[in-house]
């Protein structure tokens, strides 16, 4: 006959587990946010703002896609504060932003290549 083995989690960890658990509205926001970097255009996008601002038609150039996708996935990009803009006159610049991004792309990519 099998025994069934129990668990017991200690109350002090439990403690210690609920006060460092977000609200689920947070864990709610961060999931949106990690999703963001679930797309692979929007990847590239975040790395070439790395290198420098650019405008819409710049970044379709460099990766070899239509203005139209860019101009979505930057929406995206937009709306998660991953990027900023700026008007030139009828020119709309991005770029990252601010150091966070930089910061999520490096660890995310260190992580990777320990694997």
């Amino acid at each position: 006959m099998e025994e069934n083995t129990y668990i017991y989690v200690d109350e002090r960890i439990l403690k210690i587990i609920d006060e460092k658990m977000p609200p689920m509205e947070e864990l709610q926001d961060l999931a949106e946010f990690f999703k963001v970097f679930g797309d692979e255009t929007r990847l590239k996008i975040l790395y070439v703002l790395l290198s420098s601002e650019m405008c819409v038609y710049d970044i379709a150039a460099v990766l070899g896609m239509s203005q139209s996708a860019i101009s979505h996935q930057l929406r995206v990009l937009k709306q998660m504060d991953l990027v900023k803009n700026r008007r030139e006159g009828k020119t709309v610049f991005y770029s990252l932003a601010d150091d966070h991004i930089v910061t999520i792309l490096s660890q995310g990519l260190d992580h990777i290549e320990e694997g």
